[in-house]
């Protein structure tokens, strides 16, 4: 007996939970990073933004009558990449107003997961970030665990230094590449360690969890645009390395920008997006007074996703045809 149905054809044994497993995976040296750098601290912002995460899909996916959500392990994906994305000090109260924008505005509102247009963790940092920038700005020295006296701690980041390197400075007096690429730095909690996201990188290719193309066309589009920045300028306020090292950008350009419902479908689709995400981010790191970009980066071309998706459309095989 034949069976006629309709597309797609070929089955897979994945699961939405079995992907999330495999990305709280990947994302577990960069906790394990974030716990050895900023101790204990590390550990409350964690758990607040997981659990906050997970209350806030419980309570309004039964009042939207969705049933219970959180088995799919999504919003403990968001707490997670929300908590890595926040500096080490924040308030309790203030990670549960992120986790609610991040959960009940970003994905929520719009009917859950798979329907949301902008990446719930950097709606929750972006939002938070913008009603809250002393907090959101306040970094505290790796290893500094005094509990007692958090201002002893206080440092700047590596990209606040390079905004205020004058032409002939050299970050190089101030830091390291080895203490950039470990994460020996100032900073928020998962993006220090460029060796943990890398870890978590090579995961989620081996699991067939991402593809290479968005990571690496969106480092790669701003390392040019830096690269030729500095060619030009010849000040080290533009050195690609320590750019690439410093901030959000592995963690946005390997977790966040990979999204599956917030990025296009086709791998010419995925290309265009991830350069220009890497394009914007160069502009704000360069022509902004914030010397970060990756977050509104990627949540400007998540608006964008729907017409990059409709003029780089996926082609029936073997005919031409959309």
């Amino acid at each position: 007996m034949y069976k006629i149905s309709t597309t797609p054809h070929i089955n897979s044994k994945q699961t939405t939970q079995k992907i999330m497993r495999d990305v709280i995976v990947a994302l577990s040296p960069a906790i394990f990073s974030a716990l050895v750098i900023f101790g204990y601290r590390a550990l409350i912002v964690l758990i607040t933004s997981i659990t906050s995460c997970v209350f806030f899909e419980y309570v309004i996916g039964k009042k939207l009558k969705l049933g219970n959500t959180t088995n799919d392990l999504s919003a403990v994906i968001t707490g997670i990449l929300l908590a890595l994305n926040l500096p080490a000090t924040m308030p309790i109260w203030m990670i549960i107003i992120g986790s609610f924008m991040a959960i009940g505005v970003a994905k929520m509102a719009f009917g859950g997961i798979g329907k949301n247009i902008f990446n719930p963790a950097l709606v929750g940092r972006v939002f938070l970030f913008i009603s809250f920038p002393v907090q959101m700005t306040y970094w505290i020295k790796p290893h500094s665990f005094d509990f007692f006296n958090i201002d002893a701690g206080t440092a700047a980041t590596p990209l606040k230094t390079m905004k205020n390197l004058d032409i002939g400075e050299s970050l190089s007096s101030l830091t390291s590449y080895w203490d950039l690429f470990i994460g020996n730095i100032g900073g928020s909690m998962g993006e220090t360690s460029a060796l943990a996201i890398l870890i978590g990188f090579v995961w989620l290719l081996k699991q067939h969890i991402i593809r290479w193309h968005i990571p690496v066309y969106f480092v790669g589009s701003f390392a040019i645009c830096m690269m030729i920045t500095h060619w030009i300028t010849g000040n080290s306020q533009y050195d690609v390395l320590a750019h690439i090292l410093s901030g959000g950008l592995m963690l946005g350009a390997v977790f966040m920008a990979t999204d599956y419902t917030t990025s296009p479908m086709t791998k010419k689709g995925k290309i265009v997006f991830a350069v220009g995400c890497g394009v914007l981010t160069y502009i704000i790191r360069v022509f902004g007074s914030y010397p970060e970009g990756v977050s509104f980066a990627i949540l400007i071309m998540n608006a964008w996703v729907p017409l990059i998706d409709k003029y780089c459309p996926q082609y029936v095989y073997g005919t031409g045809r959309k």
